[in-house]
């Protein structure tokens, strides 16, 4: 069965705003929910609008591995985490909050 989040792992065109950073955001998801495909869509338009060219996002299925939830700590689903550049952040959620995830990625100042 093919998974939309198969190409998941991607490194876009150039986005000036980020030409020194790299970025690397993995993505925690429990199969094909509606929150997880939301989530994804939603990062995936957040990073193509303000990372292009400068980030990797690998998305992990934790119905396929769960064990690979210890290594990041994970307590709910759907949740991001930002490991580069540093600090390490996380969210939960399905992203819909464009801003609130802009200012935890810290791509907008904090109001």
């Amino acid at each position: 069965m093919t998974s939309l989040f198969d190409d998941a792992t991607t490194d876009e065109a150039n986005n000036p705003g980020t030409e020194n950073d790299q970025w690397i955001l993995r993505l925690y998801v429990a199969g094909q929910t509606p929150k997880s495909i939301t989530a994804f869509c939603n990062l995936k338009k957040i990073c193509e609008e303000h990372l292009a060219g400068h980030y990797e996002m690998q998305v992990i299925d934790l119905l396929q591995d769960p064990c690979l939830a210890a290594g990041d700590q994970i307590l709910a689903l759907p949740t991001l985490v930002r490991h580069l550049p540093f600090p390490m952040r996380k969210m939960i959620g399905d992203l819909s909050n464009t801003e609130r995830v802009l200012i935890g990625l810290d791509l907008l100042p904090k109001k």
